[in-house]
């Protein structure tokens, strides 16, 4: 073998690239399998590519913002309903007759956060009890003029 004919020189060196580009080639082939086995990993072993997998994550988020979406406006319509709701209350005790003695009547408030709802009073006597239920809106009496005991509780309540 004759090293200074030229075509034995290139000869050795195509030989050369060639080995140099097989080596690259089986280099980048154990890169690939180790980025698919990490695509594997991340998928929790789903064969799917990476594109559909993000396809299908954007779906899946936009399915948990609209719900997320849904409930705010829920939440904001439960807020109103619960400005409505009967949530002030007080209870005044006291003696209704001069003689009865041990504040067997009771008069008990319940209102909304505007101060609108009902009182409702028991009055106990002797040989009797009484019960009473007046409006009240915006803590003022409605269609009955509230007693001393009655506005003392819706008071209370308010306060």
């Amino acid at each position: 073998m004759d090293l200074s004919d030229s075509t034995t020189i290139v000869a050795l060196v195509a030989m050369g690239l060639a080995l140099a580009e097989l080596a690259l080639c089986v280099w980048f082939l154990l890169w690939v399998r180790r980025v698919r086995g990490a695509q594997r990993a991340l998928l929790a072993g789903k064969n799917v590519d990476l594109v559909e997998f993000a396809v299908g994550m954007q779906a899946r988020q936009e399915h948990v913002e609209a719900i997320v979406d849904a409930f705010e406006h829920r939440l904001q319509s439960a807020e109103t309903h619960v400005g409505a709701a009967l949530q002030r209350r007080a209870l005044v005790r006291y003696d209704a007759l001069r003689d009865g003695g041990g504040n067997q009547s009771t008069s008990v408030a319940i209102l909304d956060s505007t101060g609108t709802g009902l009182v409702i009073s028991a009055i106990q006597g002797r040989d009797y009890a009484r019960i009473y239920v007046k409006d009240v809106v915006d803590g003022e009496a409605g269609s009955i003029d509230l007693t001393p005991e009655e506005r003392h509780a819706v008071e209370r309540a308010r306060g």
